[in-house]
């Protein structure tokens, strides 16, 4: 099993690169990833300045800036903290909030106003610009929560913004070779044959398998797709079809798995939460800087000097008032896809 750490690069190799290197499609691109087993290590990231909350970031890293179309992962806790991110810019991506403790209030320059709770999942897409803040609903309170980006394909990156919330997602029991069966929440995607209500513009999956004291459950995937296995909490074994042992994430770590895998087994002996995640391996390489995903620096510095402009393409998030995030300077390089290792 490989190790990797969760560094970001800003420069890399070009689109052309990535595409030759793997044959362009994505049957071919899923074919060369093949099955793999490398611990995809988080790294501790302040979030909004160094006064403010820290993250675990395990998404994107140096080796691997996508599996599927998911881009990015944080974690935000567990902690007590007042969660104060004022209104900020996305492109080219969809936000995934998925709270596992506390309460999270979501506004939106499309006049959205919720408050998200354990079990519920907010969805934001971005399209050509949107503009949103998150707030602790009481201050000092214990936080903890997934955010995970997910990249837009060229269909729908420079399409509508949009925003949903979902407090009734789909759930399917997985079979155990040992104890107790195990349950999974669709919060996006397909799993089991079981689809969240949300909007995907992919094929993907994520989605929140509990795992029971002294089980081991088989969780089906999907062979043309790239997996991963994110540690959330308790002990955590997974092994492949045949009983290999693939690894033992923790601390926010993924597990990749690589292709062309049809089930693995997630063990546990005093029982364990993770999120799987997974989807049909990205074609696009991606630049991705601060808030804003795309496929070009002048792309990028666009969507920079419109939000310091305040253009109307990202609007305003009512109950902010003047409040907002600057955009930090870019770096004096031009910035480049990030391209696959693994």
């Amino acid at each position: 099993m490989t190790r990797l750490d969760a560094g970001a690069e800003v420069t890399g190799g070009s689109a052309a690169d990535t595409a030759d290197a793997h044959g362009g499609g994505r049957t071919e691109l899923a074919e060369r990833i093949g099955p793999q087993a490398a611990m995809l290590e988080a790294r501790e990231v302040p979030l909004g300045g160094l006064r403010a909350m820290s993250v675990k970031r395990s998404l994107p890293q140096r080796a691997l800036p996508t599996i599927g179309a998911w881009c990015f992962v944080d974690r935000f806790g567990p902690q007590v903290t007042t969660m104060s991110v004022d209104p900020h810019p996305h492109t080219g991506l969809q936000t995934v909030t998925w709270p596992l403790t506390g309460e999270i209030r979501h506004r939106d320059s499309l006049e959205s106003d919720v408050v998200l709770r354990p079990g519920a999942l907010n969805l934001m897409t971005s399209g050509h610009g949107i503009a949103h803040s998150e707030h602790s609903v009481e201050s000092a309170s214990e936080l903890d929560a997934l955010q995970l980006w997910i990249a837009l394909p060229e269909s729908s990156r420079h399409g509508d913004h949009a925003f949903e919330s979902h407090t009734d997602l789909p759930r399917v029991y997985l079979a155990a070779a040992n104890g107790e069966p195990g349950s999974a929440t669709v919060v996006m995607g397909t799993l089991a044959g079981v689809t969240s209500p949300a909007t995907t513009h992919t094929p993907l999956v994520g989605a929140q398998i509990m795992v029971p004291a002294g089980s081991s459950v088989a969780v089906p995937l999907e062979p043309g797709w790239e997996h991963g296995v994110l540690a959330i909490d308790g002990d955590i074994a997974v092994s492949s079809e045949h009983g290999e042992s693939l690894g033992e994430p923790q601390d926010s770590a993924i597990l990749y798995l690589g292709t062309q895998r049809p089930s693995i087994t997630v063990s546990s002996r005093d029982g364990a939460r993770v999120f799987l995640l997974g989807g049909e391996p990205f074609p696009d390489a991606l630049v991705m800087w601060w808030n804003f995903v795309g496929r070009d620096h002048d792309e990028i510095a666009r969507a920079r000097e419109d939000w310091e402009a305040k253009d109307a393409r990202f609007g305003l998030v009512p109950g902010n008032g003047d409040t907002r995030i600057p955009a930090p300077p870019l770096p004096q390089v031009r910035l480049t896809p990030r391209t696959r290792r693994l």
